[in-house]
């Protein structure tokens, strides 16, 4: 794969999987996520997955590193909805 084409993947990722890291930060010290949409981030993260395994199937490295972090992202907000419920 081209070395630029790669690059673009990385950076895409980096930057949709880094617009979740703000949530969760605030999520974790406020112990509130009444205004966080639990299926907005059941979607997410079952999203996320698939396109984690479509990475590996597709043997992307963008594709399968940046949707491990967005799906543990994802992930911890759930948790965190549930548990302050």
């Amino acid at each position: 794969m081209n070395e630029y084409i790669r690059l673009i993947g990385f950076a895409a990722g980096a930057l949709t999987t880094g617009a979740l890291i703000p949530q969760v930060i605030k999520s974790f010290k406020t112990k509130s996520t009444g205004d966080v949409s639990l299926l907005m981030f059941c979607s997410i993260a079952s999203g996320t997955f698939l396109w984690f395994i479509y990475g590996l199937l597709m043997h992307d490295l963008p594709l399968i590193v940046w949707n491990i972090f967005t799906f543990a992202l994802a992930v911890a907000v759930i948790a965190l909805k549930i548990k302050h419920k």
